[in-house]
């Protein structure tokens, strides 16, 4: 898997939420994934308005995240490689590159900054995803 440079970092909780999460995404694992957020978390991927999120408000509570899930990731296949990882309080900020192939197997390259935040129980409260549409790079086989 394209996240092991996560591995070998320091134990944080937000930090382990965030391999969790990878690693339920590249496995297409929902109900996992699912169970890892908040009732009141929001997703911003990617921060403010753009062609996921029109009004740029996120997706926030379990059935916006869910909807999320169904519409967005699971139509592709997902593969992360983290570069950077730092935790800080109950935050952590990863940096790296994400390449997703979707049905019809056009595979897309996008770096970003992800940022998860969790409570003390460890459940997601936040991501914020910064990246940039135009930076995105699709890959022609």
């Amino acid at each position: 898997m394209g996240h092991h440079l996560l591995l070998n970092a320091r134990e944080h909780p937000a930090r382990t939420a965030a391999i969790n999460s990878i690693q339920a995404i590249e496995s297409k694992d929902r109900e996992t994934w699912l169970a890892m957020w908040d009732e009141d978390a929001i997703i911003e991927d990617p921060v403010g308005p753009s062609p996921l999120d029109e009004q740029g408000r996120g997706h926030r509570g379990i059935t916006a995240i869910t909807a999320f899930y169904d519409k967005v990731i699971a139509p592709q296949n997902v593969r992360f490689h983290i570069r950077h990882s730092m935790a800080c309080g109950n935050e952590c900020a990863n940096v790296g590159t994400i390449t997703t192939k979707d049905a019809a197997g056009n595979v897309f390259r996008t770096e970003l900054v992800t940022v998860y935040r969790v409570n003390e129980a460890g459940k997601l409260l936040s991501l914020r995803a910064f990246w940039e549409l135009e930076d995105t790079v699709s890959e022609i086989f």
